[in-house]
């Protein structure tokens, strides 16, 4: 008989503890404040509040990039060698880094021995669509905090490792889970609170922003990001979503709530990592596609998709970080019926107008479009939904999209090619026609996250160039399930490449310069003020390309296919650059055709660490 437990095992490894007199140093909201002018340590997810994943060390640059050599490498260990997104932490010399199966590793930043170890205990039915990934932690205090595939916030002593609290948020047996990195913040009345989302959009689970009281786990507020469903605040209900008659959902007289049952299902999971401006104490954060992915399933018989637009899924959410108000909103896809989501991060940066400077984000979507949006608007609610105010520019970043011409910047809606909303099938037939859509659900880019270079201006986007056989299917909601409705086959584009590395002006759009990989890329990118940009490929190199032309300066081979994002750090000194290498995560599951051409990397596990020979 099998046992399930939901508790966890903790691993304290000889030696690992502190030793004698040492002093453990908490981590305070002015140093999280402060993460991207800090490089002694790495304290968030992106570098900082802003997420440009941009570090001003510059002791590594262009001219001697080329030296850099391999100081230690540590192998997660077990049968677990797959699908390793993470972006580790440092702090006081131990790098924290989450590993797939909801494990997480403190190792000594010098050497790469290991302090201690966490592995928490899985049940056997567990729903992540996209394989056993997880993107990384967050750090306050004297505790580090992770998810879990089994739709839980763990909260551990970051000296020891031990457990300190443990939260369930979602059945993950309907498909709830969560692999993004929790965020910190804090908010106008001076609390600090821990932010994270809820993953599950393909089983049709219903989306939640959750925050946390980072001492005991305990729920602060709760916001559902599908239109007319009742958040909570302090344990009671507080307010619907948007309308709550939800006038963008279909509604089903003969259902008890009066609305479809994609309503009742329907996705918008935000579950990426946050970005936060404390200015307007505004979260700003991706949400999921809706569900099912079937578009028609999300509209009555005879309507229009045109008229639904399942708000508000597939756009980025701006959050009331004291009451988990929704502020405003842009809606990347109307009605996504491609599964091209919201959730890649949104990058908060200054932008020029007019002679103006605004404080904008820069999205870069799976639909294929870069967005710049107005953040101060869409925090005081003028962007709420689609305000033309909101959007101020939105550039194709690969080629051959398929789906829209563009959008229009009045009313920050796309402009839609005909033809490629896959139509429903006829009674008695078990698919639609088949269509041919660019960029495929995969994304143009997907959740691996880009960086920006305030030297250079430009954002640095790992992309690919892919489509997809695509076609609808019938579909009825069953809990546990995928919750489709659609048939898909990914296609590459072009012979010669499917990965493509591009450098982006913001200001224009244009592609300053670009690298193209014949495997698709997966990884997260990394700018620093030594005018070089850090990368990993599917085949298993880390690449270090000069950022103002794109040379590519050095590259290493770590054995298996790098899908996680590098990170930088000074300690006693010297310049670390460090990522995890293990293939995995969705191109090997859903990928079609790309599945078969990346068969060939090697799975694997492991944290490599690289720095200039001392001279």
């Amino acid at each position: 008989m099998k046992t399930v437990l939901h508790c966890a095992i903790a691993t304290i490894l000889a030696g690992g503890l502190l030793s004698a007199g040492a002093q453990a140093t908490p981590v305070s909201w002015d140093d999280i404040a402060n993460d991207d002018k800090t490089p002694g340590d790495v304290l968030s997810y992106g570098f900082g509040l802003k997420a440009q994943r941009f570090s001003p060390l510059d002791r590594i640059n262009t001219k001697n990039v080329g030296s850099l050599q391999p100081v230690w490498s540590f192998s997660f260990g077990g049968e677990k060698q797959r699908g390793q997104e993470a972006q580790a932490l440092v702090h006081d010399g131990k790098i924290y880094v989450t590993a797939s199966y909801s494990r997480l590793f403190a190792l000594d930043a010098r050497t790469g021995k290991q302090l201690w170890s966490y592995e928490h205990r899985l049940p056997d039915d567990i729903r992540p669509c996209c394989d056993v990934v997880n993107r990384g932690a967050a750090i306050y205090g004297n505790k580090i905090y992770f998810g879990t595939l089994d739709a839980r916030v763990v909260a551990l002593d970051k000296d020891t490792g031990k457990v300190v609290w443990n939260k369930k948020f979602g059945d993950h047996k309907v498909g709830y889970t969560m692999t993004g990195a929790p965020t910190l913040v804090k908010e106008k009345n001076g609390r600090v609170l821990l932010i994270h989302g809820s993953s599950g959009d393909e089983f049709g689970v219903l989306g939640y922003l959750f925050a946390r009281d980072p001492e005991t786990g305990d729920e602060v507020w709760a916001r559902p990001l599908v239109e007319g469903h009742v958040g909570r605040l302090d344990g009671k209900d507080s307010t619907p979503t948007g309308d709550p008659k939800a006038p963008s959902w279909p509604d089903d007289p003969s259902r008890p709530t009066g609305k479809s049952e994609s309503w009742s299902q329907g996705g918008g999971a935000p579950w990426q990592s946050a970005s936060y401006d404390p200015e307007t104490n505004t979260i700003v954060i991706g949400a999921g596609n809706p569900a099912p992915w079937n578009g028609n399933l999300r509209t009555p018989p005879g309507g229009n998709q045109h008229d639904y637009d399942s708000l508000f899924t597939s756009g980025q959410a701006y959050v009331d970080a004291t009451t988990g108000e929704l502020k405003g909103f842009y809606q990347h896809t109307p009605n996504d019926t491609w599964d091209f989501s919201g959730n890649n991060e949104i990058v908060l940066f200054d932008f020029r107008k007019d002679g103006k400077t605004i404080k904008a984000g820069a999205h870069a979507d799976r639909n294929g479009f870069f967005f710049v949006t107005d953040v101060d608007k869409l925090a005081t609610g003028a962007g709420y939904p689609n305000k033309p105010t909101a959007l101020l520019a939105a550039y194709p970043f690969v080629d051959g999209i398929t789906w829209a011409k563009g959008f229009d910047l009045k009313t920050g809606r796309p402009i839609e090619n005909a033809g490629q909303r896959p139509v429903q099938p006829k009674e008695g037939e078990q698919k639609g026609p088949q269509i041919f859509v660019s960029p495929p659900f995969l994304g143009g880019k997907n959740w691996n996250p880009m960086s920006y270079s305030p030297r250079t201006g430009l954002f640095y986007i790992a992309a690919n160039h892919w489509g997809m056989d695509y076609w609808a299917e019938h579909l009825a909601y069953n809990p546990g399930s995928a919750y489709l409705g659609m048939g898909f086959r990914i296609k590459r584009l072009h012979d010669d490449h499917v990965g493509i590395l591009r450098a982006l002006d913001p200001q224009t759009g244009r592609i300053a310069w670009e690298k193209k990989e014949v495997y698709p890329l997966w990884s997260g990118t990394l700018a620093t003020a030594g005018d070089l940009v850090v990368t990993g490929t599917s085949d298993g190199y880390v690449k270090i390309f000069d950022a103002n032309n794109g040379d590519e300066l050095w590259k290493f081979q770590t054995g298996s296919g790098i899908i996680s994002i590098p990170i930088t750090w000074e300690l006693d000194g010297e310049q670390y650059i460090g990522l995890a290498s293990g293939y995995g995560g969705a191109v090997p599951l859903w990928g079609g055709d790309m599945a078969e051409l990346t068969r060939t990397v090697t799975q694997g596990g492991s944290y490599w660490v690289f720095k200039l020979p001392r001279r």
